[in-house]
């Protein structure tokens, strides 16, 4: 099965080079990955035509100018333009460990799609942690990660169980799947379906907003969180906005009301629609 990858990105390229390196040592390897770059400048294009010669998957571009926050609208073009049947949606900020890709298309299926989640790095041990690390295999060793700096905690003793562990672990947890941004996976036909992200939304709960609209659709979330591992590197948050969230939160409750399963704003843009 043919797996598209699409990470979102913004003027990131230290993070970028890290988590593109952690693909580069993925067990399943029949997939592409596309880029969907928010408006990034010319560093992140060069950095991306330098490792797309260096990479052994081949790498995509999808681009559009940088007039805020608008990364909704580029994964939307990232989704029409993959050419996968089946996608993996990340971040460019959280590296994969090596059977990421493997337990997203091992246990895809159809009527549902996949809830994962991400492990936080500190500060200092996400700046540590080199791409050569990373290519080495040595970002998913816990012991050195402690010897980084990486405090001992439950969080982290539940990485060690892996997979037959994560299953039992997946099946206890008292979190809900939904639909991550940084870990989630679904049919690319389900996804066209529900026109993909609302545009109109800008950062928190989008993510959440599209798989509940798959859930209206008749699709089940499957919580895979202790099973497909990314381990998200630190970075400052600065778009974060309070009256965007208030805007978001009102979108998705108009969409849980209405159990909307189909957003006018979003692949195809259909102008202005009944949907507030």
């Amino acid at each position: 099965m043919r797996l598209s990858v699409i990470l979102s990105t913004f003027n990131s390229v230290a993070l970028l080079s890290k988590t593109l390196a952690g693909y580069e040592g993925q067990t399943y390897r029949d997939f592409e990955l596309l880029v969907a770059d928010d408006g990034s400048d010319e560093e992140t294009r060069d950095l991306l035509g330098e490792l797309g010669r260096r990479h052994s998957f081949p790498i995509r571009h999808v681009w559009h100018e940088d007039r805020g926050f608008r990364k909704c609208a580029i994964l939307n073009r990232a989704i029409a333009e993959s050419s996968g049947e089946y996608l993996v949606l990340s971040d460019g900020d959280c590296v994969p460990w090596a059977t990421f890709l493997a337990v997203h298309a091992g246990l895809a299926q159809p009527g549902r799609f996949l809830s994962g989640g991400y492990f936080k790095l500190n500060q200092k041990v996400s700046a540590q942690i080199t791409v050569g690390d990373i290519l080495a295999g040595r970002a998913e060793d816990l012991r050195w990660l402690h010897e980084l700096g990486l405090k001992t905690s439950w969080r982290l003793q539940r990485l060690k169980v892996r997979e037959a562990g994560g299953r039992g672990l997946d099946a206890l947890t008292p979190t809900r799947p939904s639909w991550n941004g940084h870990n989630a996976s679904g049919w690319k036909r389900d996804l066209v379906q529900v026109n993909g992200f609302d545009e109109r939304m800008g950062w928190g709960g989008e993510d959440r907003e599209l798989g509940e609209r798959l859930v209206h659709l008749g699709l089940q979330a499957h919580q895979i969180r202790h099973r497909a591992i990314c381990m998200h590197l630190w970075h400052e948050r600065g778009y974060v906005d309070q009256e965007v969230l208030k805007e978001n939160r009102r979108i998705r409750l108009a969409t849980a009301r209405r159990r909307a399963a189909y957003t006018s704003y979003g692949i195809l843009q259909e102008g202005p629609a009944t949907e507030s």
